[in-house]
């Protein structure tokens, strides 16, 4: 009996666990952290955009079946927001892609 609650913990943990490709800090208009696979091109017009309009928050990119999704905080000004998402290329390339079984 504990095996079976010990196995129901741990397949909870593995589908609710944040699991972002990227993630980018910004403080005060600077880019303080940057995990993940991020492209060049994207952090240098990240690093544009914050220094011209001044934020502070946290975009995460996730990776689903069929498409990239941009995760906000709540900090970030809607304009900011949409000026980042203008500038996001759209086919992020990740290890896993083009593999199948």
């Amino acid at each position: 009996m504990e095996y079976v609650l010990l196995l129901a913990v741990v397949v909870v943990f593995l589908v609710f666990k944040d699991r972002p490709i990227m993630v980018l800090e910004f403080k005060n208009g600077e880019l303080i952290k940057a995990k993940g696979q991020v492209p060049s091109g994207f952090q240098t017009a990240c690093k544009e955009i914050a220094h011209k309009t001044p934020f502070s928050g946290r975009v995460k990119v996730y990776k689903t079946r069929f498409a990239t999704k941009l995760d906000f905080s709540n900090t970030i000004p809607a304009k900011v927001k949409q000026r980042i998402k203008n500038v996001f290329p759209h086919n992020i390339s990740t290890s896993k892609r083009g593999k199948r079984a």
